[in-house]
C-alpha cells in the first residue's frame, strides 16, 4: 500500500512516522522546512484541561503517547511544570476535567500552588499534568524518524484515479492508494481538488516574547486566561499570544497592520497584568490560523482522500499520528471531537 501525506507540520510528520512504524510505503511532501509554519517555534503548551470531556480524554491519551515518543527520542519532550486556567471559563473546564476523571484543583488567587508571573483576579484551575512541549526536540525526533520518506516538493494538486489518487508536484505526478492532507493554510485548496470543503478563512496571528523579571515565580506554570495563552519559551523568557478583534488581524488587512495591532494589545496587557514580566519585546513568532475553529478536531473524507483541520493541534500530535495512520490504511474516518462533534 502506498500513502501520500501532504504537509510536514507536526501532524503530517506524526502520521508519516506512525505509517513507517507500521511498515507502510509513505511519502511526505513538504516544499519548505518541516514544522516551519504553524508548527514553528520553540515551545507549546500541553494541557489536559479543555472545555469538553472528550477533548480531556484525548489529551490524556496523547500524553501517554508522548511518553512513548520520549523513550524513542531518548529525552523528555514535555516539561511537567503544570498549566493554570484562569477566567470566566474556569468552572466549565473544571467540570469537563471532573467528568473525564482527570486530576485537577481549583484554587483562589494568591494560593501558594500558583507559580505564574500574572495578577489573577478569580479562581484558577490547576492542571498538574500540563506543561511545556519542547518543540525543537519533537521536531528533531520526527524529522529523523521520517528522514528517507520526506520529499522536498510542493504538492500542487491532486486528482482521483481508478486505483487511488494522483499527486502532482510541478510537472511530476505520483499515484497513491490513499492521501492524507494536513497542509495547514494549503489544506483547503488541495482538499477542494477531491471535493472536500475545508475551512478556508485565514487571519494573522503573532506571539511575542518578553523577559521574565528576576523575582518571577520559578519554574513558571503555563497560563491560559480568558483571552491569552502564556508560557516560558526559553529560560528567562515569557511568551504571550492574545485573541484579537477579528477586524484587527483580518487577512485582508495585511500582516503588517495585524502585527502592529497585536503588539500594542499584548504589550498593554503585559504592562497592566503581568508584574513578573518586563514589557519589552525580545522575540516574535508569526503564523496564520483559521478563525473560529478554536479547540477541536475535525476530519473530512472523500473516497481515498482524508483531510484534517483544527487549532491547537500540537498537543495531540502523537495521538493524531495513530488515528490518521489507521484511517489511511483502512479507509475509516476518525470521530470529530470538541465543539465540532456537537
Amino acid at each position: 500500500m502506498k500513502i501520500g501525506v501532504l504537509g510536514a507540520g507536526v501532524v503530517g510528520l506524526s502520521a508519516t512516522v506512525e505509517l513507517i512504524r507500521r511498515g507502510i510505503d509513505v511519502t511526505c511532501y513538504e516544499a519548505g522546512t518541516p514544522m516551519a509554519e504553524r508548527s514553528a517555534g520553540d515551545s507549546r503548551i500541553f494541557r489536559l484541561a479543555h472545555a469538553y470531556p472528550d477533548m480531556v480524554e484525548l489529551a490524556a491519551k496523547a500524553r501517554r503517547l508522548y511518553t512513548g515518543w520520549a523513550e524513542r527520542a531518548g529525552e523528555a519532550l514535555i516539561d511537567e511544570v503544570g498549566t493554570v486556567i484562569s477566567g470566566d471559563h474556569t468552572s466549565a473546564w473544571a467540570a469537563a476535567m471532573a467528568a473525564a476523571g482527570a486530576g485537577h484543583e481549583v484554587v483562589e488567587p494568591g494560593s501558594p500552588l500558583l507559580r505564574v508571573p500574572a495578577r489573577l483576579s478569580g479562581p484558577a484551575l490547576l492542571d498538574p499534568a500540563g506543561g511545556m512541549i519542547r518543540v525543537d526536540r519533537v521536531r528533531t525526533f520526527l524529522v529523523t524518524a521520517a528522514a528517507s520518506h520526506l520529499r522536498q516538493a510542493r504538492a500542487d494538486k491532486i486528482e482521483s484515479t481508478p486505483g487511488g489518487v494522483r499527486v502532482w508536484s510541478g510537472p511530476t505526478a505520483e499515484e497513491f492508494d490513499a492521501v492524507l492532507i494536513c497542509a495547514g493554510a494549503g489544506t483547503p485548496a488541495l482538499a477542494a481538488d477531491a471535493g472536500i470543503d475545508a475551512p478556508s478563512a485565514l487571519e494573522h496571528h503573532v506571539r511575542f516574547s518578553f523577559p521574565l523579571r528576576p523575582d518571577a515565580p520559578q519554574p513558571p506554570q503555563c497560563l491560559i486566561t480568558q483571552h491569552t495563552y502564556q508560557h516560558s519559551s526559553a529560560p528567562g523568557t515569557w511568551a504571550v499570544g492574545a485573541d484579537m478583534d477579528p477586524a484587527a488581524v483580518s487577512w485582508e488587512g495585511g500582516r503588517e497592520a495585524a502585527e502592529l495591532a497585536s503588539l500594542a494589545a499584548v504589550t498593554a496587557y503585559v504592562t497592566e497584568e503581568l508584574p513578573g514580566v518586563e514589557p519589552r519585546v525580545i522575540d516574535r513568532l508569526y503564523c496564520t490560523h483559521n478563525p473560529g475553529l478554536s479547540d477541536g478536531l475535525q476530519f473530512l473524507r472523500q473516497g481515498p482522500v482524508l483531510a484534517v483541520h483544527g487549532e491547537n493541534l500540537f498537543k495531540f500530535a502523537p495521538l493524531l499520528g495513530e488515528l490518521l495512520a489507521q484511517s489511511c490504511i483502512d479507509g475509516s474516518t476518525p470521530t470529530d471531537a470538541g465543539p465540532n462533534a456537537a
